[in-house]
């Protein structure tokens, strides 16, 4: 019985250390998907803002265009009038 119990108190050290380290290997694993998820969710996140940014740009460019548009025909309603006067 003896060695028995010599080579249980030997492996239960052993396999607890083994147990450990699988442990810690596999909560690096899952950290570093985890982080990978992140960071695909971050890049879409941005791609979303990009094209936003790039709508908004556009939009403010035909505005900037109707805006002179309407500029000028207020400049020759007003030319119009003073004419008239």
């Amino acid at each position: 019985m003896s060695e028995h119990l010599y080579l249980i108190s030997i492996c239960l050290p052993l396999g607890t250390i083994l147990l450990v380290f699988a442990m810690r290997s596999l909560s690096a694993v899952r950290q570093a998907q985890a982080r990978l998820a992140n960071d695909g969710a971050y890049r879409q996140l941005a791609e979303k803002a990009a094209d936003a940014q790039a709508e908004t740009a556009t939009a403010l460019a035909a505005i900037q265009t109707a805006l002179a548009d309407v500029r000028t025909r207020l400049a020759a309603v007003e030319k119009v009038l003073k004419d008239v006067e």
